[in-house]
């Protein structure tokens, strides 16, 4: 996960109706997330052929305010999966921006590199790392970049789906000489681009865990309605 300052002026037209951006110290992020998924099934079933593959994705960071306190989640621009069948169900199941395209991973001791090929060329989302990795502290960077376990997105008719995502706290490495190459400009725009160009914040490598992703609900109101958050309706295992 490699972390970047972002102009809220440009995230804030992605943000749909009844969230509202969640800054660190003051600060809009933008994180570009590689992971690799493991053993997944849809609603219990494993699909052969498209249990493990990769996932590179571009996401910010928003909350909601509901009667029990603050729900915290994440916004996706845009998630990367090398195979047409998994980013056709995730596009139906959640409409979120879902992209296939050849795609690779590349981990050893003290690197771990994921790949995607898009116009025309091999992009590439790379960090080392050494030691072991330890639990996140209380109100560190880190908590609060992992610590987001809700979804969102804009549905067609201009409402908003709410979706859950758990997993146990996970432990991290502090990742080092992280590198982002390719042509972001064609892949998110120009705007984007200029952000991502820049020196990351932060980077971090997570040991990852299973995880569940539950069946979305519409948010009522403004925000302080509640959902109904269903059985899983993803589950996997992953290493980020």
């Amino acid at each position: 996960m490699v972390n970047y300052v972002m102009d809220p002026a440009v995230l804030r037209p992605l943000v749909p109706r009844g969230v509202e951006l969640d800054l660190w110290q003051g600060e809009a992020l933008v994180s570009m997330v590689g992971f690799l998924f493991l053993d997944t099934r849809v609603l219990g079933v494993p699909i052969p052929f498209h249990r493990d593959f990769e996932e590179v994705n571009l996401r910010f960071y928003v909350r909601r305010e509901t009667p029990e306190g603050w729900r915290r989640g994440v916004i996706f621009v845009r998630e990367i999966v090398p195979r047409w069948a998994i980013a056709s169900l995730a596009r139906g199941l959640y409409n979120e921006p879902y992209l296939a395209c050849p795609m690779r991973h590349h981990l050893t001791a003290g690197t771990c590199e994921y790949g995607w090929h898009f116009a025309g060329r091999w992009n590439s989302l790379s960090a080392e790392f050494r030691g072991e990795p330890v639990l996140l502290g209380e109100g560190s960077a880190e908590e609060f970049i992992f610590e987001h376990y809700w979804g969102y997105t804009r549905l067609r008719d201009g409402s908003t789906a709410e979706y859950q995502v758990e997993h146990p706290r996970w432990r991290a490495w502090t990742a080092e000489n992280p590198r982002l190459e390719g042509d972001m400009t064609a892949l998110y725009g120009a705007e984007f681009a200029q952000a991502l160009g820049r020196a990351p914040v932060s980077a971090f490598l997570a040991e990852g865990s299973a995880i569940s992703v539950r069946k979305g609900a519409g948010v009522r109101g403004g925000g302080g309605g509640t959902s109904n958050i269903e059985r899983p309706t993803v589950s996997t295992s992953s290493r980020s």
